[in-house]
């Protein structure tokens, strides 16, 4: 009997069989252990009597029903933000996370954890698991062996088997993630937004810098921000990190960690960024409880965590949801500050249907030579034309900061390279929507988020200004225009030191680059982006 070959040397259907059935094999090994040590816990909502309570009720007593709200537009700020509120904390500190950093501001995070549980503090940490394994693995069970400290892992892969097979063998469960981000104190203060923890959302990374933004905020909110995180905390995707990894979850490990920590601090202790974060006015403010607040009425909008294991249309679980009718109820002006943005047929047609409204909308991205993504550019950029010629405006990042810009970053590294990060809407300058949501499926249907949104024309009016500043001194117009030929052609233009530029091409790219971000328009991952 003769055996057939392939005559093109492609795998036949046998191989692609053999692929699959090692994938579901090895995919078998990367099962997770029985999630029986995730005992409840929930927000210790008595809190009145701590310095945060006392301090938080005598703003609200003239603002009853209210909440306040503070930005918190640099990173150095943010950062500070973040500190004051952990050394002032008397009771909990519950914070909620899609990326931290093995990094100085990663170090100085956990730092900042490790001294609030030595003074006796209930500090409870939830990870998504896209950046652990290995070495933060073993730093992160040994926390977990203090008393005080409790860290869970959300939607773990299994530590057994290289996560490149997982993605594959647990493909549309651990290709879904918590990108939430959140940090709460006493119940009493909390701040969200689009940060993760890592150098480069804090003005702390040398060259590269995220234009982000968080919202500080006291009041009723709060009670709403804590209610979610004991949504995922107890929920039965969120892993203890012990039952993880075991074996490093000892007194020994934890004080070897915290060695390195105090190690750590102690050598940065007279760093340009730790100096900085002391100087900061928003610490004594925060000190002294002399922020200044916008007041007006908030609601937290949240993905279930039910969204990652149910089916992708059952958006009773969506933050969208929620969402979209106040997106629908537009009526003068949508602002749009969105770095990976990929509208898709859905959100075209929802954005044409506002102009043909007489609706303003106006839409801040990364550039191609600004974005860290450059699969996500492919994906919007083939809804470019389409959304120009409905009337929308469209300002693309410039990466390349000004001399004028680079001297007025507050931060100490003086990075010279920038991105947009900030995720959030402005409607009707009335109010706004600030948090995790990026306009793109993944946010949309894949990953869980969460935000606000704050009923405040003082805060619109700010992030209204805002966009226009950066449209006028950090971005690129972008407009379509007919060429000699008749064809319609995709300019960019820019104000920059006092010039005027015109750009033919994708701004500040090489022709690879714009070759790679074209040839991943044609790839069929929308739904991933």
């Amino acid at each position: 009997m003769k055996t057939r070959c392939n005559p093109t040397g492609r795998p036949g259907a046998r191989h692609y069989l053999l692929l699959a059935a090692l994938l579901v094999l090895f995919g078998g090994c990367a099962s997770l252990p029985p999630n029986a040590d995730n005992r409840e816990s929930f927000t210790l909502r008595d809190t009145a009597d701590t310095t945060l309570g006392k301090a938080v009720l005598a703003s609200l007593a003239s603002h009853p029903g209210e909440s306040g709200f503070h930005l918190l537009p640099l990173g150095l700020d943010a950062f500070a933000a973040r500190a004051a509120l952990a050394l002032a904390a008397d009771r909990t500190i519950d914070a909620q996370y899609y990326l931290l950093h093995n990094d100085l501001v990663g170090n100085l995070f956990l730092d900042l954890l490790l001294r609030a549980a030595n003074r006796g503090i209930r500090v409870r940490l939830l990870v998504d698991d896209m950046t652990l394994n290995g070495s933060k693995d073993i730093s992160a069970a040994a926390l977990d062996a203090h008393p005080n400290i409790e860290i869970r892992v959300f939607n773990p892969f299994g530590r057994h088997t290289p996560r490149w097979i997982q993605y594959f063998s647990r493909w549309g469960d651990v290709t879904r993630r918590m990108h939430n981000k959140s940090f709460t104190v006493d119940n009493q203060v909390t701040i969200i937004g689009g940060r993760n923890i890592g150098n480069e959302y804090f003005d702390a990374h040398p060259e590269f810098a995220f234009g982000d933004l968080d919202v500080l905020a006291v009041g009723p909110v709060v009670d709403q921000v804590s209610s979610v995180y004991d949504l995922f905390w107890n929920d039965a995707l969120s892993y203890p990190v012990i039952s993880l990894v075991k074996d490093n979850s000892t007194p020994e490990h934890l004080t070897a960690v915290e060695s390195q920590l105090a190690d750590f601090a102690a050598r940065q202790s007279d760093s340009a960024y730790l100096r900085a974060l002391r100087e900061s006015p928003l610490v004594s403010r925060i000190s002294d409880w002399s922020i200044d607040f916008d007041w007006g009425k908030g609601e937290v909008l949240y993905d279930q965590p039910a969204k990652i294991t149910a089916a992708r249309d059952q958006n009773q679980f969506h933050l969208s949801t929620h969402l979209n009718p106040y997106l629908d109820d537009v009526a003068r002006e949508l602002t749009i500050f969105s770095p990976y943005f990929v509208p898709g047929k859905k959100g075209v047609a929802n954005l044409k249907n506002l102009r043909a409204r007489g609706v303003r909308v106006r839409i801040v991205t990364n550039s191609l030579a600004s974005t860290d993504v450059a699969l996500v550019h492919g994906g919007y950029a083939k809804y470019r034309k389409l959304l120009l010629r409905a009337g929308i405006e469209i300002y693309e990042i410039d990466r390349q900061l000004t001399r004028q810009q680079r001297r007025a970053r507050k931060g100490p590294r003086g990075s010279s390279k920038a991105s947009l990060h900030a995720k959030s809407f402005v409607i009707d300058r009335e109010r706004v929507f600030i948090g995790s949501l990026n306009y793109d499926p993944r946010s949309v249907v894949e990953n869980t988020e969460i935000g606000m949104i704050i009923e405040s024309p003082a805060i619109a009016t700010e992030m209204s200004d805002w966009f226009d500043r950066i449209a006028s001194e950090a971005a690129f117009r972008v407009a379509l225009e007919k060429d000699e030929h008749g064809d319609s052609r995709l300019r960019w233009y820019r104000f920059r030191d006092g010039e005027s530029e015109i750009h033919t091409t994708e701004p500040n790219t090489s022709f690879w680059r714009r070759f790679g971000a074209g040839f991943m328009r044609l790839m069929p991952v929308e739904s991933q982006l």
